[in-house]
């Protein structure tokens, strides 16, 4: 099998950028027709010239919390989705809340090419260990998988005893998940006697992939490539590899416009500076032009040497905003807000995001109001409503007036 997906990874860079640019004001122009959310966002915008990457950065960027504004008003999509195409698909539910609906055909959030470039091949029995529940992040590698004509498991989350003991039964060859589950299921097969040796290909997602982390499943014979992948916008960016070692950075989708601004404007940086990834992505069900992810990148103004063309980016390098990302799922300031608020008695909050060994870990850091004495049981079980995951509580003092509500102290580097 040929060691690219198709022909439109090594095309020529121009070629591609022209492509793109001959279909956007098209583009444009139909998605303002169906959606009204776009017609009144683009309404003084001439489509037809919007042609060039100079005209594309005239337009506004959305950001999130102006979706889920929109998406409160006219639940459930704020009208910027088309709903003719939406019968027989599904709707997903991801932190904020924000709701986005499956968009339709047989690889809608550009799975495969990442599948394909992690080692990946048809036939191959993919082990698809992310949620399934409510957010779309285990459909987004299942219909990639297939569509590459993988086999899967849709295995979700949890159940970790079982999910070791299909595994040893199915012999996967190959992972698909969050980067540190892997390492617990391999943990736990060792415990318990199962053989999943047969595991030797990963495709990781939802979480950081730390060197120190790659370098133990190289140990074990498994080689771990990542994708870059949001609920809204599908994979956008994919690691690549040559002679077998991944190479820095990571190739932008193909059909995909990828811009690094200024955190905060729609202001373009130059390439090698750190911004926010905006994202312009051909989804003709549901049209996102120049979507602010809230992640940092920065491009890499270099050809990747595996011979793909397309921009590379630097991968996921933290929060534009303060919302971060804990064991796959996003955790957002207002959820912490949330929590303090379903409590009395505290009179400042900070949530700390850790490394426990390989995962991830939180802390919510609680300062108490004066002569009061929060309740701490009634905060860990608030934490969990609010945020869906597990995290421990500390009574603290002195807590910095700086306004910081979530403190991601996680080094990448290591």
């Amino acid at each position: 099998m040929s060691e690219y997906f198709d022909e439109l990874e090594t095309r020529d860079s121009e070629v591609r950028e022209q492509a793109l640019f001959e279909r956007l004001p098209h583009f444009l122009a139909a998605a303002v027709a169906v959606t009204p959310g776009w017609r009144k966002r683009l309404a003084d915008v001439d489509l037809k010239a919007v042609s060039s990457r100079d005209a594309l950065d005239a337009l506004p960027v959305l950001r999130k919390p102006e979706l889920m504004e929109a998406q409160a008003a006219e639940p459930p999509f704020g009208g910027f989705a088309d709903p003719t195409t939406l019968d027989g698909s599904r709707v997903f539910m991801s932190p904020g809340p924000v709701w986005e609906p499956q968009p339709p055909g047989l690889d809608p959030w550009h799975g495969a090419r990442a599948f394909h470039a992690a080692g990946i091949r048809k036939g191959d029995l993919v082990h698809n260990a992310l949620s399934y529940h409510m957010t779309p992040g285990g459909f987004i590698l299942d219909s990639g998988a297939r569509a590459l004509g993988a086999r899967v498991f849709p295995a979700g989350v949890g159940n970790t005893e079982q999910q070791v003991e299909a595994a040893a039964f199915l012999k996967p060859d190959a992972y698909a998940g969050t980067p540190d589950y892997l390492k617990v299921m391999l943990d736990k097969a060792d415990e318990t006697g199962h053989d999943l040796s047969s595991i030797r290909k990963a495709l990781v997602s939802g979480g950081a992939l730390f060197p120190s982390m790659r370098a133990d499943y190289a140990e074990r014979g498994v080689s771990v490539m990542q994708a870059y992948a949001t609920a809204d916008l599908g994979v956008i960016a994919y690691e690549s590899m040559l002679d077998g070692q991944p190479l820095p950075g990571m190739i932008v989708s193909e059909d995909m416009i990828v811009e690094i601004v200024r955190p905060g404007t729609g202001e373009p940086v130059p390439a090698g500076e750190v911004g926010e990834l905006v994202v312009t992505s051909f989804n003709a069900a549901y049209p996102l032009i120049r979507f602010g992810t809230g992640d940092l990148s920065a491009v890499l103004d270099e050809r990747s040497p595996c011979g793909r063309t397309n921009m590379r980016i630097k991968g996921w390098m933290g929060r534009a905003d303060q919302r971060t990302k804990v064991k796959g799922m996003f955790v957002d300031p207002k959820q912490v807000d949330a929590v303090v608020k379903s409590v009395p008695g505290i009179a400042r909050a900070r949530l700390v995001v850790d490394r426990a060994g390989d995962g991830d870990a939180m802390t919510l850091m609680v300062e108490a109001a004066p002569g009061a004495s929060p309740d701490v049981e009634a905060l860990s079980n608030a934490l969990i409503a609010h945020t869906k995951l597990k995290g421990a509580v500390e009574i603290a003092s002195g807590l910095a007036n700086d306004g910081k509500v979530i403190d991601d102290r996680r080094d990448y580097s290591k």
